[in-house]
């Protein structure tokens, strides 16, 4: 019997878990994904990914693919696989997709957004959910200095020391700096993204924000290529993977904006 490849959608909060990828000694995301559609296959079931997340970082439009022989209702692998999951990662979607589709190679541009709760006082129900800081940010002079890292760039200065790409040449297609009451958005979309690059941009647009940097100070970040002279890495609880962009012939979902904390 041929395999028929299936793709999910997948929120989770990450707050528990060791990242998205499986491992060994501390649960993770795939680790119960996979579980819980072997249950439903009776059969063993590897998941592709669009793209990894670090430990405590959020998902509401993770995009998986697996090849199945087993026949099952499409129902099985949403509702049925939702039954067997923890209650804090949840399978939005399911359907059957080309054999051409690759859940991370396929990907033209992935988004995340970078969540800020931007007051005195911290918020009881939303620990482990968002970034909080106290002091009032401007988020008009972040917008500014982002626009910089708009179009293709070597982001050397914003990549992890123990990243592991090949090189450092991202394209971002645009970064939006928002504010709503006491959130704070920061929007971002791109082909690619380098391990912890999101959250080195989010620290160092905060003190862009603080007044403790000039808005120029991203422009110069870009020039040197220098990991050590940007701002610190932000914290995991403000980011969230919001959507993997595929070609139209996929018919991959996309996920609005406004489902990351109600904007």
């Amino acid at each position: 019997m041929q395999a028929k490849r299936i793709a999910l959608g997948v929120e989770y909060l990450g707050s528990n878990y060791c990242g998205y990828q499986r491992q060994l000694e501390c649960p993770t995301v795939q680790g119960h994904l996979e579980t819980a559609l072997t249950s439903i296959a009776n059969a063993p079931v590897a998941l592709i990914c669009a793209g990894r997340t670090d430990t405590g970082v959020h998902a509401i439009g993770q995009v998986v693919h697996f090849d199945v022989v087993a026949e099952r209702p499409m129902k099985a692998w949403l509702q049925g696989a939702n039954t067997k999951l923890p209650s804090d990662i949840r399978i939005r979607w399911a359907q059957s997709v080309l054999d051409a589709f690759h859940a991370r190679f396929s990907a033209v541009a992935r988004q995340y957004r970078y969540v800020i709760f931007n007051r005195s006082v911290n918020s009881a129900v939303l620990a482990n959910r968002v970034t909080w800081l106290y002091s009032p940010l401007d988020e008009e002079k972040m917008h500014l200095a982002a626009q910089t890292l708009v179009g293709k760039h070597d982001f050397s200065s914003f990549r992890a020391s123990g990243c592991q790409a090949s090189n450092a040449l991202r394209t971002v297609e645009f970064v939006q700096v928002s504010r709503k009451g006491d959130f704070v958005f920061i929007d971002i979309k791109a082909n690619a993204f380098l391990h912890h690059m999101v959250r080195n941009i989010a620290g160092t647009l905060f003190q862009i924000g603080l007044s403790q940097k000039p808005v120029e100070w991203v422009a110069e970040l870009l020039a040197l290529q220098d990991r050590t002279k940007a701002g610190p890495t932000g914290p995991a609880s403000g980011l969230y993977f919001v959507n993997a962009f595929y070609p139209e012939a996929f018919k991959i979902p996309q996920i609005p904006l406004d489902e990351v904390l109600w904007q």
